[in-house]
């Protein structure tokens, strides 16, 4: 345990932030698996839920919880997966 002031402190806001970013990661997560699971099933509105997984992402990465390589790499996967399975689904 920190004895000084300011490392108390910062424990603090380090604590806050973790879970800040863990919340948002957990968001990336669930909007993925919604993405991917709408394509799976043929649902509607396929595009829509990308979209969105696609926004959380980008916006996880301008606020830092991700980095910028990160988030393309994920968007790039995400969208070929997605292509893919709706390019069998349409076969």
């Amino acid at each position: 345990m920190a004895n000084i002031k300011s490392q108390i402190k910062r424990n603090r806001q380090n604590e806050r932030r973790r879970a800040r970013n863990k919340a948002v990661r957990s968001e990336l997560k669930t909007r993925t698996k919604t993405a991917l699971r709408a394509a799976e099933t043929g649902a509607d509105d396929i595009a829509e839920r990308l979209k969105e997984a696609v926004r959380r992402i980008d916006k996880a990465a301008a606020k830092g919880v991700i980095h910028p390589n990160q988030a393309s790499r994920r968007k790039s996967r995400l969208v070929r997966h997605i292509a893919a399975l709706v390019a069998d689904r349409s076969d």
